[in-house]
């Protein structure tokens, strides 16, 4: 018979994760989504009304009238906003492309390493992680600047006459934000990678498959949820990244993070960025959404 105390318990492992989730993530965006309804006001903060929780309710829904979506409007208006947000999309589609492209031989070539140096491959991997972020974004500066390390080499080796022009450009954010996100991309392949079943490729192999037919009938479908879960956790934030656009994107790089900081602390219209970054999760959202009803099909096919 169940006690009461096996319930408590069971009803507590759910109710954390979501008291987690209304206090870090709702709260925020409901922060954030009243302020985008505000209007831009020369004071601290820069915008009203301001809600205080001295107000109580009654103070809350006396000032809900005053809320508007003109912000939004705004940026319907100004197509400096559609490109970002396009711009931004394109960027982290093409960097999650190549990161695939990158990610899987050196997961799949890990998966099919011996068990004893598994672990220290996997470490490697891991290894960038123990340094500051910011600084490995900083190394590239010293590589890719016209006569930094990578147009010596080239000059050296005669490969080049004169050197390139990489650094400020969106080659050296796709060479940045693939640096950057990789193992999040090599890790869910390799997870997927590791955990399957050898006999399934020697029975096709069997039954007269060659190896890179073998491979594209068995392993990489077995492969796609490590494929999914990769893109979306390299995709999600390089949508919205900001250090490595500002650091080694030129002036002509447009991304949603840079035109957000510069509505926030540049012009210091907190409205106006709020809806931007409104709009912004609202786009994060529909790939994870996507990635769950499908999560959820191959569930139901699966029984």
């Amino acid at each position: 018979m169940e006690t009461f105390a096996s319930r408590f318990y069971s009803r507590l492992v759910i109710i954390i994760p979501y008291a987690w989730l209304l206090l870090f993530f709702l709260a925020p965006f409901f922060i954030v989504f009243r302020i985008s309804l505000s209007t831009t006001a020369i004071a601290i903060p820069p915008y009203e009304p301001v809600f205080s929780l001295a107000d109580g309710w009654s103070g809350f829904w006396s000032k809900v009238a005053t809320f508007s979506f003109d912000n939004y409007g705004y940026l319907t208006d100004d197509p400096l906003y559609f490109n970002a947000y396009l711009s931004s999309v394109i960027i982290a589609g093409i960097s999650t492309s190549l990161m695939l492209l990158i990610a899987y031989p050196i997961a799949y070539g890990m998966a099919q390493a011996p068990r004893t140096i598994r672990p220290t491959l996997l470490m490697l991997v891991i290894l960038p992680f123990w340094t500051s972020f910011l600084i490995r974004v900083y190394s590239w500066i010293a590589i890719l600047k016209p006569e930094g390390l990578l147009n010596q080499l080239l000059l050296s080796l005669h490969i080049i006459d004169s050197p390139l022009i990489i650094l400020n450009t969106n080659t050296a954010v796709y060479i940045g934000i693939v640096y950057s996100y990789l193992p999040f991309m090599v890790l869910p392949l390799y997870s997927a990678l590791e955990k399957m079943d050898g006999t399934l490729i020697e029975a096709a192999q069997d039954l007269g498959c060659t190896p890179i037919r073998a491979f594209w009938r068995v392993t990489f479908p077995l492969s796609i949820p490590g494929v999914i879960a990769g893109c979306m956790l390299v995709f999600i934030p390089a949508v919205g990244e900001f250090v490595i656009p500002d650091l080694l994107g030129g002036s002509q790089t447009l991304m949603i993070g840079k035109t957000l900081w510069s509505e926030f602390n540049s012009n210091r219209d907190w409205p106006v960025s709020s809806a931007v970054a409104t709009i912004l999760l609202l786009i994060l959202v529909i790939p994870i959404v996507f990635f769950q009803n499908a999560q959820a099909k191959a569930e139901e096919r699966g029984r």
